[in-house]
Parts: C-alpha cells; sequence; structure tokens
C-alpha cells in the first residue's frame, strides 16, 4: 500500500446512526493497483475523479463474496460508507438489487462536485450538511435497536435472540431484510461478524473468537467471505486484500 494514501473520518453523533465513516483513497502514481474486495457489511457513495476531470458517482450495495477491483492510477475517490438505517431513514432507496455491484448516480449526490475532492475535511463537512438535512424524523425504534443490538454484540447474536429483544417476529424481520438489503437478517450477522474478526486476522489470530462454532466452522466462513483461508488472507501477500490492508493495527 505504499502508493495508496487512506484517510477516514468518523461521523459527528447526529449522523452516527446512519453513517459508518467518511473516507479517502488515493492512487498519486502512474500504475493501477489490483485488490480484492471484502464484505464489511457496509454500503457506500463513491465519488471517483481520475486524471483530475472524469468524475462519476457510484451507489454502491452490500457485497457478499470476494470481489477483485482496480485503483486506476491517478485517481482519488472520495467516500460515505453507511450503516444499513441510511437506506431507509436517509437515502430512501433500497439496495437489494445491488447486491456485489454498484450504479452510477445520473444526479450530483449532496452537490459534491469534482473540485469538492480537493479537501477532505472540507468534503466531509459539506456532505454532513447535507446528510444532517436528509434525516427522517420519524423512525421505527425497533429497526434503531435491532442496528445497534448487530453492530454491538459484532454479529454474533441469534435471530432468534435479536428477534425476542426488539419485539420483532423473525419472518417479518427477514422479510424487512430481503425486501430492502436482498439478504436475510442471518446472512448480514455473518458478514458483520467475518468484518470484525478481520482484525484478529490481521493479528495472525487464527483461531475463531467471535462464537463460530468450531475452528472447522471458522474456516469455512473466512473461505467463504475471502475466497483464502485465514492464514493465506493473514499473510496478505501484495496487499491485495484492501480492507485489510487499510485496517489500523
Amino acid at each position: 500500500m505504499n502508493d495508496i494514501e487512506y484517510k477516514v473520518l468518523k461521523p459527528n453523533n447526529l449522523l452516527s446512526d446512519f453513517v459508518e465513516s467518511f473516507w479517502m483513497l488515493k492512487n498519486s502514481s502512474q500504475n493501477n493497483k489490483n485488490v480484492v474486495i471484502l464484505p464489511d457489511g457496509r454500503f457506500d457513495i463513491i465519488f471517483t475523479l481520475k486524471d483530475k476531470k472524469i468524475f462519476h458517482t457510484t451507489l454502491r450495495g452490500l457485497d457478499t463474496t470476494p470481489n477483485k477491483a482496480i485503483i486506476s492510477a491517478n485517481t482519488t475517490f472520495f467516500a460515505v460508507s453507511f450503516k444499513l438505517l441510511a437506506i431507509e431513514y436517509l437515502i430512501g432507496n433500497k439496495v437489494d438489487l445491488l447486491l456485489n455491484k454498484g450504479v452510477f448516480l445520473s444526479s450530483a449526490f449532496g452537490n459534491i462536485t469534482k473540485d469538492d475532492l480537493k479537501d477532505f475535511n472540507v468534503f466531509c463537512e459539506k456532505i454532513s450538511l447535507h446528510l444532517t438535512s436528509l434525516i427522517s424524523p420519524k423512525i421505527d425504534t425497533r429497526k434503531q435497536k435491532l442496528f445497534d443490538l448487530i453492530y454491538n454484540s459484532n454479529g454474533t447474536l441469534s435471530v432468534k435472540e435479536l428477534s425476542e429483544k426488539v419485539f420483532w417476529s423473525s419472518r417479518q424481520i427477514n422479510r424487512y431484510f430481503n425486501q430492502t438489503f436482498g439478504i436475510s437478517l442471518k446472512a448480514y450477522c455473518t458478514i458483520f461478524r467475518f468484518k470484525i474478526s478481520l482484525m484478529d486476522i490481521k493479528k495472525g489470530k487464527l483461531f475463531p473468537e467471535l462464537n463460530f462454532t468450531d475452528q472447522t466452522h471458522f474456516i469455512k466462513e473466512v473461505k467463504k467471505m475471502s475466497g483464502v483461508t485465514p492464514k493465506e488472507l493473514s499473510k496478505n501477500e501484495n496487499d491485495r486484500f484492501i480492507l485489510l490492508s487499510i485496517m489500523s493495527k
């Protein structure tokens, strides 16, 4: 990652239920960087500027499998990574048809232009003001509590446990997840638990920590999400697993 510049900022308290982070990825070199995108339980709006003139905005849905990608030479990415509650109460779009892919946005989201990709802090301030103005005043407290439980438990609670804690039937929750996000609640929790496990894998801890049944189950889930075993993932040869590479040590 020597040729790649990366920055991340957390949102203010008003946006904390909806935004996971703001981030910048910049490849100022003349060489493309081949990477693998790993599932991380977020959806993103990404603003891309190539060669200081080609500008576009992409809405990317949830990833459920590893995807090969290229960080193009002379390209800057500024992005907002959203928590799931934002789909209904901030963005107003469903992303059920965007699993493992993205779509170009035809209009300028948040009035962001290529000139806003010159300064990351200024970008974060501008997009934060826009997102704050979009927050719906009527939020279903069951959904708010559900997502809090998922995130705070690192995806380790079962569907039954989550259903009982928020007084919402498992069937209704799964219908909501499938219709809005394109996956079941259980599938999402598996993704989120995998993401949290990456911190241990990066430290060389190649054994289960987060309520995996056993070592075999852990290896199977990691391989499903990354395409490789925990041992291979921890080596991260050539920094190709981008999420692992940019995680704090």
